[in-house]
């Protein structure tokens, strides 16, 4: 079963990382955890219609955390295990959605 594009790329991720990352034309997305670097470099230069230079990803595992509000019936648990893309973009190009 071939997925949709928009399912590939989840969201764009916003942080003071991948801001700093824009000046070297690199963005930062949170994507499907089954997709590979071959789906995700199509996805993103039909979507944004642009020219992909190079897609790196990674998984980003779970993180320990606990619900505190629930005093000293706290229940503990984990962050989702996601998978992150950093896209760079060939020489020119820029995703003017995602542009502050």
């Amino acid at each position: 079963m071939r997925k949709d594009y928009s399912d590939i790329i989840i969201r764009p991720i916003i942080s003071e990382k991948s801001m700093n990352l824009r000046a070297e034309r690199e963005y930062v997305f949170e994507v499907d955890k089954n997709a590979n670097k071959q789906q995700i470099k199509e996805a993103i230069e039909k979507l944004f219609n642009v020219k992909v230079e190079r897609v790196n990803t990674l998984i980003v595992k779970p993180k320990p955390k606990r619900d505190l509000r629930r005093g000293y019936m706290a229940r503990e648990g984990h962050t989702k295990e996601w998978k992150k893309a950093i896209v760079k973009l060939a020489e020119g190009y820029t995703i003017k959605e995602l542009q502050a």
